[in-house]
């Protein structure tokens, strides 16, 4: 199975696939999606969608997963950073992808094992779990890490989307 992480940011959307083979992970692709921030919102907004578009067409995922929003201390920003994860999660959905949803507290404790770990720990393990895999930004390694999370929450994901639960 074929899995996309997607860590959603208005400027910078990290973006990273693995396969699930059994119970392995396998590094396929990671990257950034940017938007040009001379632009306006709507235009930015279409550059990640295109962006994550051509990411879902290029390597054909049959899932993907989103770190879902936290709120910080500028509304503004917090914001904006939610019409990004929305356009971004609304690509996926219009390729016919299921998308599920993680905490970030819960992708760190899925690739770490604590809930609180520093975006550099997040990485290394990222790296450790990933033989092979050198994401070039740390977007790209958080993507990596919620594509991880999903792997090893996906069954309970499909069995609460199937009893009519959040999905």
């Amino acid at each position: 199975m074929r899995l996309l992480g997607l860590d959603p940011g208005l400027r910078n959307t990290g973006w990273g696939v693995i396969d699930l083979v059994d119970n392995r992970l396998r590094h396929v692709a990671d990257g950034v999606v940017r938007s040009d921030d001379r632009l306006s919102l709507a235009e930015r907004l279409v550059q990640l969608h295109q962006g994550v578009a051509q990411v879902i067409a290029d390597f054909s995922p049959g899932e993907a997963a989103i770190e879902e929003t936290f709120v910080n201390r500028n509304p503004a920003s917090t914001l904006k950073l939610g019409q990004a994860r929305g356009a971004v999660m609304l690509t996926a959905s219009l390729a016919g992808l299921p998308v599920a949803e993680y905490a970030p507290n819960l992708i760190k404790k899925a690739v770490v094992g604590g809930g609180h770990a520093a975006k550099e720990q997040v990485g290394m393990m990222v790296r450790v779990l990933l033989p092979g895999c050198l994401p070039d930004t740390p977007d790209a390694a958080d993507a990596l890490a919620v594509a991880i999370c999903h792997a090893h929450h996906r069954a309970t994901f499909h069995k609460l989307a199937q009893a009519g639960g959040r999905r």
